[in-house]
């Protein structure tokens, strides 16, 4: 998901393995991309091959990527590590609790995460975790959920976890072609409430869960979601509109980051994101737009 993509920004859930994910920043760092990278912790209800060996060597591993991280990036101008908790399902109480003592050790990290994706994760979800009655208490319980947190997906909201994202600032990556082709449902998340209540929300692809790496496709899928939602609601949530979507591929998507500073639109003082795209030419000048014919 690179500047072949058109990416310019990018948010990685990294692999299991440490090894790999440094090596997933460092060719971040190689090809300029801006980046949010996080080893995923996973450390029950996966295969065994794809579990960590422990919470404590989960966690280990966790800190020597940050360090890797902070090595190739101090200020984190470029590569910024991310906290990884695949999902509840998959960490133990002593593996969030741990990632949450990082998080707070570590102030202004951000934080990545699965969230109310399918009705079937929920349930799973508050069946290994009885003490919760929601997602939103259990991952503000292990201080998971800051102005810095991702939700990657959000699809089935109560109006009291409304609130507490809300009211907590987390942000929402809104995967459009995951959550209607993962298969889990046709599952429309209740965008134009976020847009209500001015809760940061983002697009994102989710490539991983869907079909393709681009933004453009992510916008396309998008407006087919935003249809249905408004036919299921009976149009209390109206379709979105163009600009609206182009706002959550943009700037709305660098506010989910917490880099709404610095990038999303070209107002004065931001940084400049751009791509050198190699042009066809006839006579293999590159750089004379004229001998391409465009």
């Amino acid at each position: 998901m690179g500047p072949s993509n058109r990416v310019t920004t990018a948010c990685y859930y990294g692999s299991l393995h440490g090894g790999a994910t440094k090596i997933l920043a460092d060719i971040c760092v190689e090809k300029s991309q801006r980046a949010f990278i996080g080893k995923c912790n996973t450390g029950q209800n996966n295969p065994a091959y794809y579990t960590d060996a422990s919470a404590d060597e989960s966690l280990r591993v966790t800190e020597d990527f940050i360090s890797h991280v902070r090595s190739r990036d101090p200020t984190f101008s470029q590569i910024t590590p991310i906290i990884t908790p695949r999902f509840a399902i998959s960490c133990t109480r002593e593996l969030l609790n741990g990632l949450g003592k990082i998080a707070a050790e570590n102030a202004g990290l951000p934080i990545q995460t699965h969230f109310n994706e399918a009705e079937s994760e929920i349930a799973v979800t508050l069946s290994l975790f009885p003490e919760f009655e929601n997602e939103a208490d259990l991952y503000a319980y292990f201080g998971l959920l800051t102005d810095r947190t991702v939700l990657t997906h959000c699809c089935h909201m109560t109006p009291y976890e409304m609130d507490r994202l809300d009211a907590l600032n987390c942000g929402v990556a809104h995967c459009p072609i995951a959550n209607t082709t993962v298969g889990g449902g046709f599952m429309a998340a209740p965008i134009r409430e976020f847009l209500r209540r001015d809760i940061k929300v983002g697009l994102w692809t989710d490539s991983g869960g869907g079909f393709s790496s681009s933004i453009l496709d992510a916008m396309w899928q998008e407006f087919i979601v935003s249809n249905t939602r408004d036919m299921m609601t009976k149009g209390e949530d109206k379709s979105l509109s163009l600009e609206e979507c182009f706002y959550m591929a943009t700037l709305g998507g660098a506010r989910v980051c917490g880099i709404e500073q610095e990038s999303g639109n070209f107002a004065i003082g931001k940084l400049f994101d751009e791509l050198h795209v190699h042009m066809a030419s006839v006579d293999g000048d590159e750089l004379n737009l004229s001998s391409t014919g465009i």
